[in-house]
């Protein structure tokens, strides 16, 4: 497990929520558009967070397009409960 690449995107997702609560705090009007690229930026991570999460140093370093595009997949359920 890369718990360094795991604990990087956890950190990058946790600071993206709490600015996505004061941007909603803080501007009653907040745009429909803003509120999806920034929730789309926390899935990015949590989910490269998950799928990342046995990726080597190097991999995580260099991260190929097919890595990046594979990472930020929803995982599958079966992945999720059965810890694959």
């Amino acid at each position: 497990m890369n718990k360094n690449f795991i604990l990087f995107n956890l950190k990058e997702a946790r600071d993206q929520i709490v600015q996505t609560i004061q941007n909603l705090e803080s501007d009653p009007e907040c745009e429909y558009g803003n509120y999806v690229v920034e929730m789309t930026h926390v899935y990015h991570h949590l989910n490269t967070a998950w799928n990342a999460r046995d990726s080597s140093d190097a991999q995580a370093r260099e991260c190929s397009e097919a890595d990046w595009l594979r990472w930020r997949q929803f995982p599958n359920s079966d992945e999720i409960y059965l810890g694959r």
